[in-house]
């Protein structure tokens, strides 16, 4: 059932290179690059002053087709990433020369609303975790890509699958799922690293009589497919052992007859103890999501000065449009704002609960309402920089017309969706790269494109931000001002190639710091050229 392609020197060459191993802060060992989801990295040897010098060090073309979305991970010269369809690599990350692959086909027959994509590893010691399509988390050993455990987390013939980068937290992985569009419940696992055993689960969707029930006022039990994913990666505060967590969409997506109430909790941010997966606060961006805006982007951490108080908090740029400022250590609203054009809304109240207009909701006629259902910032990743005090947001602009239907009973392997959306020609699609002071949230700068951005961000200790975009460029920043310094055709916006909406990470190899991104299909990295 599986494959696995082996170089006799990876195994010698990893022994060698952990004589010595360097410092955190030199590596990119978790999927945001940090726990805090930031995707900054204080590491300046590569600034403002010499990015023009950047260059291809070497290119890695994986041969496998598909959209390629994860996040390379870097430990002791070596990179790790996945691709779709199941497979995984190892890299020499001086040469590009691979020391293994993994291929674990998948079921022929599967539920997808969005094809078999995977967004990476959680590396734990000697082991490299990750979900699989099919719905399973797997442990392989970093140092030959042998599986080590296989867990499933939920049956694919009933529409669950899995898309998103564990997170390590303790000795715990903790794992999302997808596939709300066919008619199930959404859940947050935790699994042991070292016996793949399930140690809690958190229901996004509230059974009978259980807190948050009451939100879902139907006479039919529609809760048991009530949608509710987490196909995003969270983030961790390890002072208050608190996971955070986004959770996607109630279902049926867009035909809401059948569940009246807020819907508790789809379209939420929740945290969890991460001992027990308990539930200790949630905050709920979107209630009663009628245009499918999943609230999976990244939770992003960090201790800001606001109104010259010092807070604890969780950012969020959300699908619905709106940027958002938690407490992260209660779930309180502090500040919300539009980051894009969005007409479903008002405002917000004073507790972050969107004013709706009324209205809004999909016809049989079709209603145009923006932003898209892929809303202002789906998967793709914001990051944030201590140093600039900036977040920076790819963003994308448009509107879309969203239809309802007649609703079928729920079945295996088809999309419950309750009707379509279609993009219309009345309003452009276009996109931008912005940067908001998190201390006001007030626009620092911004940078558009012509297409809706959808590429993700890294930021850096040397004024740097680079971000790619589905034309194919990968294009670096001055953080500060957002100045164009360097840009890249990666050949990877034509065809079928995704461009590049994958995550760029750094790191210091011999002593130079390096940059590597998948575009398209292959796998880049980077350096000065020296001078």
């Amino acid at each position: 059932m599986f494959r696995r392609l082996f170089f006799a020197a990876s195994l010698c060459f990893s022994m060698q290179l952990a004589v010595s191993p360097p410092s955190a802060a030199q590596e990119w060992k978790i999927y945001g690059g940090d726990l805090s989801s930031t995707r900054f990295s204080p590491l300046n040897q590569i600034n403002t002053s010499n990015v023009n010098r950047l260059t291809v060090n070497w290119v890695f073309q994986t041969g496998v087709p598909g959209k390629f979305e994860a996040t390379p991970l870097f430990e002791n010269g070596i990179l790790y990433f996945t691709g779709p369809g199941g497979y995984a690599w190892a890299v020499d990350a001086r040469t590009g020369r691979v020391l293994w692959n993994f291929e674990r086909p998948i079921p022929s027959k599967i539920g997808l609303c969005c094809g078999p994509v995977n967004r990476g590893f959680a590396l734990a010691g000697n082991r490299l975790i990750t979900v699989t399509i099919d719905a399973h988390v797997i442990a392989l050993d970093k140092r030959t890509g042998a599986l080590l455990w296989d867990t499933t987390m939920a049956d694919y013939t009933k529409g669950y699958s899995a898309t998103a980068a564990p997170l390590l937290v303790k000795d715990k992985v903790i794992v999302g799922m997808a596939g709300a569009e066919f008619a199930n419940r959404g859940f947050i696992d935790a699994y042991s690293v070292a016996t793949g055993e399930r140690a809690w689960r958190f229901w996004t969707i509230p059974s009978p009589g259980e807190p948050g029930s009451e939100t879902w006022k139907d006479g039919k039990n529609f809760w048991q497919f009530g949608g509710g994913s987490t196909w995003g990666t969270g983030s961790y505060d390890p002072e208050l052992n608190l996971v955070y967590w986004g959770t996607g969409n109630p279902g049926p997506d867009l035909n809401s007859d059948v569940r009246p109430g807020d819907n508790l909790y789809t379209n939420s941010m929740v945290a969890l103890d991460a001992d027990t997966g308990k539930l200790k606060w949630h905050f709920q961006f979107t209630p009663h999501d009628t245009h499918d805006w999943d609230s999976i982007s990244e939770p992003i951490l960090a201790d800001v000065n606001i109104n010259g108080t010092p807070r604890k908090v969780l950012l969020q740029a959300n699908r619905n449009g709106f940027f958002y400022a938690l407490d992260r250590t209660n779930g309180r609203f502090i500040y919300g704002f539009p980051y894009v054009h969005q007409t479903w809304a008002k405002g917000l109240d004073q507790n972050g609960r969107p004013i709706v207009v009324p209205g809004m909701e999909p016809t049989k006629e079709g209603k145009v309402v923006c932003p898209s259902l892929g809303g202002g910032k789906n998967w793709n990743h914001a990051a944030y920089n201590p140093q600039t005090g900036l977040m920076y947001v790819p963003s994308a602009e448009g509107c879309e017309k969203f239809f309802i239907d007649d609703l079928p009973e729920p079945e295996p392997f088809r999309m419950w969706m309750g009707s379509i959306h279609e993009t219309i020609g009345t309003t452009p699609q276009w996109g931008a790269v912005r940067a908001y002071d998190v201390r006001t949230g007030k626009l620092a700068w911004e940078f558009k494109t012509i297409t809706p951005e959808r590429g993700s961000a890294l930021t850096t200790g040397g004024n740097l931000l680079f971000i790619g975009d589905s034309q194919g460029y990968f294009t670096a920043f001055d953080a500060t001002n957002g100045k164009v310094l360097w840009k890249i055709n990666t050949g990877s916006g034509s065809g079928r190639g995704g461009g590049v909406s994958a995550p760029a990470i750094t790191y210091m190899l011999d002593g130079k710091q390096q940059i590597a991104v998948i575009a398209g299909q292959s796998l880049f990295a980077f350096q000065l050229l020296e001078p």
